[in-house]
């Protein structure tokens, strides 16, 4: 039986789905979650839920629930997070630090455990450049908010556990929405970095950070789900990190310049580094956005590459793969459009 973490995120019904093939799911879900999560596990073969909370004490559940989880429980994917960049630094801590702890005491207590698959981001690289392997987490490097850093300090408590534990680390790329249908359940980061370029509520008309070579590290959610489940399965995965993205990325600028092609407009060919951008950002007009879109700019500038011979070497002869943006751009405007124009 595996037990997945997450729900309601759209990742975690996705990866749930994509494991349900192979033996029983479990949901752990927040109490107010509970009725619609009860909806979705009765779409699965052999699915039900479970109401606890990944930051309490045995995971919020009873003293029998929890024993009789550990005790039929083989596998645990933990997705639950808070990826929310505009939150503040206790509530990131517990959520992302304090949950995988937690959940790290499950998976110890868990007789017959075969793996623990943990979803971390490849934004624990914080502030560095350049080129980022797979295996690489602690190189000195600052971070650029406190969700970055609190993925960083959850991914440490799990490569420390993995000379106990059978564990496997994800490090998926910014997540955008479904390939073929455009479904996503967040609009952050690039969709926020979209919106800014082209509103028409703005004072002064925004460039695009940098000169735009930058690559847009995104990945379909149905290509993080299916390639999570085969590398989840796995044996080879064991006490090794993934980084899913996109092995050939398009630049920020090709990409949010055919974003605008779309809506009628051009961006500005202006091309400002990354501290003359967030000086930018502070002009009337400006100085009001959130840190949330300050991040979103920060990311889309930002000249890192992500590896990913690990993920590569598993996906091999699977038929998964990454599809290029341009092949699925339309889709997620199409998907971003609807929901907008149903405010929400």
């Amino acid at each position: 039986m595996v037990l997945v973490t997450g729900f309601p995120k759209l990742l975690a019904r996705r990866v749930a789905g994509a494991l349900a093939s192979r033996g029983p799911v479990v949901l752990l879900v927040p109490e107010e979650h509970a009725e619609p999560a009860a909806d979705f596990a009765a779409t699965l073969p052999d699915a039900r839920v479970l109401t606890g909370d990944v930051a309490s004490m045995h995971l919020g559940l009873s003293t029998a629930e929890y024993r009789d989880l550990s005790a039929d429980c083989s596998e645990i994917v933990h997705v639950a997070d808070s990826s929310n960049v505009g939150a503040d630094k206790p509530a990131l801590e517990r959520e992302n630090v304090e949950g995988t702890r937690t959940v790290l005491e499950l998976a110890q207590d868990c007789r017959g455990l075969r793996r623990f698959t943990h979803f971390s981001t490849v934004f624990v690289s914080g502030d560095r450049v350049g080129v980022i392997a797979e295996d690489e987490l602690s190189a000195g490097q600052s971070f650029r908010s406190f969700y970055e850093q609190s993925k960083f300090e959850a991914e440490l408590l799990v490569r420390r556990a993995m000379g106990q534990l059978p564990c496997t680390v994800l490090r998926p790329a910014f997540i955008v929405g479904d390939s073929r249908t455009g479904e996503i359940d967040r609009f952050d980061g690039p969709y926020i970095v979209a919106g800014l370029l082209l509103s028409t509520r703005l004072q002064v008309p925004l460039p695009l950070p940098g000169d735009g070579v930058a690559p847009l590290n995104v990945v379909p959610i149905d290509f993080v789900a299916a390639a999570a489940a085969a590398i989840h399965h796995d044996p080879r995965a064991v006490g090794r990190t993934f980084q899913i993205v996109d092995p050939n990325p398009s630049s920020s600028r090709r990409v949010y310049e055919r974003v605008a092609e779309r809506e009628g407009k051009k961006l500005p060919r202006l091309s400002l580094g990354y501290k003359l951008t967030d000086t930018l950002l502070k002009l009337p007009g400006l100085e009001r956005l959130t840190r949330e879109q300050r991040m979103a700019f920060a990311t889309v500038n930002h000249l890192s590459f992500y590896s990913s011979r690990n993920t590569l070497e598993i996906l091999d002869g699977t038929g998964i793969s990454c599809p290029p943006i341009e092949g699925y751009l339309d889709k997620l405007i199409e998907y971003a459009q609807k929901a907008r124009n149903k405010g929400t």
